[in-house]
């Protein structure tokens, strides 16, 4: 019976996985051009990123699953995300990254808005460009000044992933409880913890000789 249920945690550990890893390839880059338009000069644009932001970070991850999911459906009549596991598991996806895009921007942000001004006005004495300015001198900065909040966020992301199950995508806790219903068992559901806990230790470990590695910062 443990085989079995290792085996069926793990098929819905791999789809945790994949949702954790495209949430972090798109939400990532997404989160650092939202910063940017956060930062603009231009009220036109700066006010609705802002507005956004409020609005994603203001309101339950869970909720906003529910209405990206269920909303096209409702405002519209047609449920642009398909049918089947692979629509459901779109929806989740765009769910998560705008999220996690949001939260990012706002660490990107103070990130780069820490770094002193006079390093920018030093760049522009030597000739530099802003883009040269900022991947020259204030990138390797900004990323060892937002890898300790940013890697709190990201095994938040790890726990997090549970809450698709809300819309019925198949994953780790998913699987854990369905066990409950057709065996009458409840320890594989405790059991998912034990992934999670992995999972969440090997992200810390990474996290830990990144910050490491930026020492030559301090």
């Amino acid at each position: 019976m443990f085989l079995t249920v290792t085996a069926s945690l793990l098929e819905g550990f791999l789809a945790t996985v994949r949702l954790f890893a495209l949430t972090l390839v798109f939400a990532l880059p997404l989160g650092l051009v939202i910063s940017f338009g956060s930062m603009s000069r231009f009220a036109a644009l700066r006010l609705p990123i802002r507005f956004l932001i409020w609005v994603v970070r203001g309101t339950p991850l869970l909720l906003q699953l529910l209405i990206i999911y269920y909303g096209p459906g409702i405002i519209i009549k047609n449920n642009v995300w398909g049918s089947g596991d692979s629509g459901r598991f779109v929806a989740a996806l765009v769910a998560f990254v705008i999220n996690y895009a949001c939260y990012f921007s706002e660490i990107y942000r103070g990130g780069i808005q820490s770094i002193p001004v006079g390093q920018y006005e030093a760049g522009q004495v030597l000739g530099l460009t802003r883009s040269q300015i900022f991947f020259r001198i204030t990138l390797l900065q900004v990323i060892k000044r937002i890898v300790p909040p940013m890697s709190n966020e990201i095994i938040t992301l790890v726990k997090d992933t549970s809450l698709a199950r809300v819309i019925a995508v198949y994953e780790i806790i998913w699987s854990g409880q369905s066990f409950i219903k057709s065996a009458g068992i409840v320890w594989p559901l405790f059991y998912t913890g034990v992934f999670y806990l992995v999972f969440s230790g090997l992200l810390t470990m990474l996290f830990s000789r990144l910050e490491n590695k930026l020492d030559y910062f301090r």
